[in-house]
C-alpha cells in the first residue's frame, strides 16, 4: 500500500490539514497510521462519509455500485474496455479492442499471430486501475497529488520506468514537443501548471467549455515525459463525472479532428467543441442503452 503525508491528502482533497488530522485521529480515514508525530495516510483514501451521502449522479452512482460488486456486462464494464482501448490506440497501442476486453474480463490476453509489446499490456491494466481511481476520487478539487498519481498508476512497471530520464508519478527532465510544437520547459511546468490549477479551480461550477480549456492547456504544457495525452483525457472524463456533466470518449475515429482541435483551441474553440460534443452525443447513446438517467 502506498501512503502519502496528510498535507497531501488535505491538499487532494480540498481540506485543510488540521482537519485532515483530525480525521486521522478520530478514526475517520481507514489506514492512516501515526509515525513518529507525523500522519501518514493511504494513497486512495477517500473523504469520510458525512451524514447522509449525497448519491451524485445516476451515472457515477452506476459506476461505484458496478465497481464494488464486479458487475459484468453494465456501463462499468464498457467503460473500461471502451476508454481504455481508445484512449491507448490513439497513442500508438497495437492491442485490439477484443484484446483489452479479453485483458479486462480475464486477465489473460490470446494472440493468434504475431507479437504483442510488453508495455501495451502494462498500460492497458494500468489503465483499468486508473479509472477505479477516478471513479473513487470525484470529491474535492483537482490537484497536483492527484494528477502525479494518475500517471504514476499509468506508468508504472512498464520499460519507461527503467529509463534514468523517466520520472514515473513526476514531471519530465528533458524538454520535449508535441504534433512539432514546443511545450513548456521542464524547470517552469511547476509554476505554469500551479498557475492553471489556481485558475481552473477558482471556477465554482465548471462548464464543460471550462474543462475541455483546462484539457488543451494541460496538453500545451505537456508536463510528463510521456502519457500526456491518456492523463489529460481521464482528468476530462472525472471532471465531467465531479460536476455531473455527460462525459465522453474520443474515439479512433475523431483523433484526428481530436488533435485538430487542440491546435486550433486558441484562435477557434469550435473545432475541439464540436469533436467533444459529438463524443458527447455517442456516449448519450450507451447511457440511454443502460438506461441511466443524465441531464441535456
Amino acid at each position: 500500500m502506498e501512503f502519502i503525508s496528510v498535507k497531501e491528502w488535505a491538499e487532494s482533497h480540498g481540506v485543510s490539514e488540521r482537519t485532515a488530522r483530525n480525521y486521522c485521529a478520530q478514526g475517520k480515514i481507514e489506514g492512516a497510521c501515526l509515525v513518529g508525530k507525523s500522519w501518514n495516510v493511504p494513497a486512495d483514501a477517500g473523504l469520510p462519509r458525512r451524514g447522509k451521502a449525497s448519491p451524485g449522479s445516476p451515472l457515477l452512482s452506476a459506476l461505484r455500485e458496478q465497481k464494488a460488486g464486479k458487475t459484468k456486462g453494465g456501463i462499468y464494464h464498457r467503460i473500461q474496455v471502451d476508454l481504455t482501448y481508445n484512449s491507448n490506440h490513439i497513442e500508438g497501442s497495437r492491442l485490439t479492442r477484443d484484446q483489452t476486453r479479453y485483458i479486462f474480463e480475464t486477465n489473460t490476453i490470446g494472440i493468434a499471430e504475431g507479437s504483442v509489446n510488453v508495455d501495451d499490456i502494462i498500460e492497458t491494466t494500468n489503465h483499468f486501475r486508473a479509472i477505479d481511481y477516478i471513479i473513487d476520487k470525484t470529491d474535492g478539487r483537482l490537484t497536483e497529488t492527484f494528477i502525479k498519481h494518475l500517471h504514476f498508476l499509468l506508468k508504472s512497471g512498464t520499460s519507461d520506468e527503467r529509463k534514468d530520464w523517466f520520472r514515473v508519478g513526476d514531471y519530465k527532465l528533458l524538454p520535449n514537443e508535441v504534433g512539432g510544437n514546443d511545450t513548456v520547459e521542464p524547470e517552469n511546468v511547476p509554476k505554469e501548471i500551479k498557475s492553471l490549477l489556481d485558475e481552473y479551480n477558482a471556477i465554482k461550477h465548471p462548464t464543460l467549455e471550462d474543462i475541455i480549456d483546462f484539457h488543451q492547456r494541460f496538453e500545451a504544457i505537456h508536463p510528463f515525459q510521456d502519457g500526456n495525452g491518456r492523463v489529460g483525457r481521464l482528468i476530462m472524463f472525472r471532471e465531467c463525472l465531479r460536476n455531473g456533466i455527460v462525459p465522453f470518449i474520443i474515439t479512433d475515429e475523431l483523433k484526428m479532428y481530436y488533435y485538430n482541435g487542440l491546435r486550433n483551441w486558441p484562435g477557434i474553440k469550435g473545432y475541439l467543441m464540436d469533436t467533444c460534443l459529438t463524443a458527447q452525443d455517442f456516449f448519450k447513446r450507451l447511457l440511454d442503452k443502460f438506461r441511466i438517467k443524465y441531464t441535456e
